[in-house]
């Protein structure tokens, strides 16, 4: 077995940030380019493209790649890839803007960002967008909502980065580079990484410290981008990790970091998207519990396992680590699955969504088979201060 950690996805972190003095020659050529506004979703892939957590990417999709990620979930190349990375104009805007220009992306501060090396300019469909890449047209669904509201028109091109979006986390912002570094300073080979949107609870836990038992390290990665306006504020979920990590899991196994990208909710396309960013930081696995990045009951509890048997393992490189639904059992005593439970649910602790949001409203800690006290302590104390 290689004594060096996985390479990242295509062969070499690709950084698209620049340095310096490339830095000061785009902002003063900038002045005088045509300019976009863009939001937050872009500012965050704009980071993903900066850092290599987008590698292979040079930039935003051109419209080969567009069509062979949305109807083939691979690049152009052959290379897996399932969530299209785009830059969406309206029409309008997109009539001032000629290919082979480049054009200066701004905050809506007006601010800098980076130029994009216009290749071109196309139109898409975006019910087939919808359809192919959240398996629904409905505008219920989150991502599909953002879909439809965006432009009409598609910019594809390679960008340079000038400036970052908001440092939030900045302690735990970890690029592709530094985590990759952070291994091998800890000596770790086989690293499992573990997304999350959410608060853990025990169920997590479980399949975490399982993951754990096989590999050399834990990446705790939760995603900070965009995610819907119900999910828990990142600034919560963070002490929650804190104080968990703190209190039940091995310091030197353990390495807490933050994804940076937007919430997609795509479901099992959004697993494989996942999996390949966290190849990038230099994970070699990759965690998929039940209906990972799912939204409502759009896709099936295992559709995100099943997904990946389309794809050959080698070009994916980071091996998935499937678990089913987790609980405490009373009759095990202990934390357990459906694999390897055999006692009916009436002997399951399991929770709704909406029980355990009422108890922490009513300042009441779950069971301790289902949340850590200490988890709990931090969200009943942000729901009384939101309140």
């Amino acid at each position: 077995m290689s004594n060096s950690l996985i390479a990242p996805h295509g062969g070499e972190l690709i950084i698209n940030l620049a340095d310096e003095s490339e830095r000061e020659e785009l902002q003063e050529r900038a002045q005088s380019l045509p300019r976009i506004e863009i939001g937050s979703r872009q500012l965050a892939d704009l980071e993903m493209l900066a850092s290599g957590a987008y590698s292979p990417l040079l930039g935003f999709l051109g419209r080969e790649d567009y069509l062979s990620v949305v109807d083939h979930m691979h690049l152009s190349n052959g290379l897996p890839w399932s969530i299209p990375i785009t830059l969406p104009v309206r029409q309008e805007k997109a009539a001032q803007l000629k290919e082979g220009e480049q054009v200066a992306l701004v905050n809506s501060q007006g601010e800098l960002q980076a130029v994009l090396y216009l290749e071109e300019k196309y139109s898409y469909d975006k019910r087939h967008e919808a359809q192919s890449v959240y398996r629904t047209q409905e505008e219920a669904h989150p991502g599909v909502k953002v879909l439809y509201q965006q432009g009409a028109v598609l910019l594809g091109g390679p960008v340079r980065v000038v400036a970052l979006q908001s440092q939030a986390f900045a302690h735990y912002r970890y690029t592709p580079t530094r985590s990759r570094q952070l291994f091998e300073a800890r000596g770790w080979k086989r690293i499992v990484g573990f997304q999350t949107r959410n608060p853990i609870h025990r169920a997590h836990e479980y399949i975490q410290k399982c993951a754990l038992e096989t590999v050399d390290g834990l990446y705790l990665h939760p995603l900070v981008g965009d995610t819907k306006g119900d999910d828990i504020p990142a600034d919560v979920r963070m002490k929650c990790y804190e104080v968990l990590l703190e209190n039940y899991y091995p310091a030197d196994r353990v390495m807490l970091g933050v994804l940076p990208a937007a919430m997609r909710y795509a479901g099992p396309r959004e697993a494989i998207f996942h999996a390949l960013m966290r190849k990038n930081y230099g994970c070699s696995h990759f965690i998929v519990g039940r209906d990972h990045a799912g939204v409502g009951n759009y896709y099936g509890t295992y559709d995100a396992h099943y997904i990946f048997a389309e794809f050959d393992p080698v070009k994916l490189g980071i091996t998935p680590m499937f678990f089913d639904h987790t609980f405490y059992c009373r009759t095990c005593e202990a934390m357990a699955s459906t694999k390897t439970c055999p006692h009916p649910q009436d002997q399951h602790i399991t929770l709704s969504g909406t029980r355990v949001r009422q108890m922490l409203q009513a300042g009441e800690i779950p069971p301790p088979e289902f949340s850590r006290p200490q988890v709990a302590r931090v969200l009943i104390a942000a729901m009384h201060q939101s309140a």
